[in-house]
């Protein structure tokens, strides 16, 4: 009976641990689901400078000439 009880602790540790790996996974997933829309968002803020920023410079080449 000693030998049953030791392979159910046993078991049950190993559920634990698998238990954790699987959440700390999915923690890390989200997490990096979250980095990519954050730099998706940057990157498109950046485009919009770039845009304005060849915008502003023509004007300034037309109002200098």
């Amino acid at each position: 009976m000693a030998r049953k009880l030791d392979l159910n602790r046993a078991a049950v540790r190993i559920g634990s641990a698998i238990g954790k790996a699987d959440r700390t996974a999915h923690k890390v997933a989200k997490a990096g689901a979250i980095a990519k829309e954050e730099l998706d968002s940057i990157s498109k803020q950046i485009d919009r400078l770039k845009r304005q920023l060849l915008k502003t410079t023509k004007r300034l080449k037309k109002a200098l000439a």
